[in-house]
């Protein structure tokens, strides 16, 4: 195995999120939004065993990244990272877990699994206390953040600069103003607690990538809401008309609901 961390988006959209991150000596889930079989099957897929994970992160209670928290937990024996609020609000979805597998991992601190070290950040969005990851080893770092509404100064500082970032994407603003959701859910997603939207996430972009960023990945799309394709153009387009040379500089990756990207070196 590469002396570098290695990524994998398993599987993102509104449907479910997982991620898998793994180093020489260690193996990690951020989130088990799917089913523990799919979770399973998107591993043999990227030629990786479940069993071998050893511990999983959780962003937050909402199904979509919760699903499959319980049974990997208790099929696997893994170690499971979240918050107090986190535990407390998904307690009921994920069924009882042993309590030597259940560990606090508090917003905006930094904790070390085997080789790596994690960071974590609070974001903006209705949950309990959301939060998500910058993944650090051997001088690398690798960004999840998806599923808020803007990100703050404070987080745009966390992040910048890292190597690899998957970065929320959920929507283009025209489809979601004209398409099937309810009105309310309209405000939800567009508000500060909601979701970013193709422009929102080529913003913020555009505020962090460094010299050392070389690998994007563009997360959580809507199925009523949005298409890669045109989340895609929207990001390049942008980031373009800011000099920014993309496919050159750094690539763009798509991700889909239920099929897991190359595991790639960041």
């Amino acid at each position: 195995m590469n002396d570098t961390l290695q990524v994998s988006v398993l599987a993102s959209s509104s449907s479910g999120n997982c991620l898998y991150c793994q180093t020489p000596h260690q193996k990690i889930l951020i989130d088990a939004g799917l089913s523990g079989k799919k979770i399973a099957q998107l591993m043999a897929s990227i030629g990786q065993d479940l069993a071998q994970v050893q511990a999983l992160l959780v962003t937050h209670e909402h199904s979509d990244h919760v699903q499959g928290v319980g049974v990997l937990a208790r099929r696997y024996q893994l170690d499971v990272y979240a918050n107090q609020k986190t535990w407390s609000a998904m307690a009921h979805k994920i069924g009882p877990i042993d309590p030597a597998q259940k560990h606090i991992f508090p917003p905006n601190s930094v904790i070390s699994l085997g080789e790596m070290d994690i960071e974590s950040f609070s974001v903006s969005h209705d949950a309990a206390d959301p939060q998500f990851y910058n993944i650090h080893y051997n001088g690398k770092s690798f960004v999840d953040l998806t599923d808020t509404g803007y990100v703050s100064e404070r987080v745009k500082y966390i992040i910048k600069n890292a190597d690899g970032i998957l970065i929320e994407c959920n929507h283009d603003l025209a489809m979601l103003r004209h398409g099937p959701y309810p009105w309310p859910l309209k405000q939800r997603i567009l508000g500060d607690e909601g979701h970013l939207s193709n422009a929102d996430g080529a913003e913020v972009l555009a505020d962090v990538i460094g010299r050392r960023t070389k690998n994007i990945y563009l997360g959580h799309l809507s199925p009523h809401n949005n298409y890669p394709t045109l989340a895609r153009q929207t990001v390049t387009q942008m980031l373009q008309a800011q000099d920014f040379n993309v496919g050159h500089d750094f690539q763009l990756y798509d991700t889909k609901p239920q099929q897991a990207t190359k595991l790639q070196l960041i």
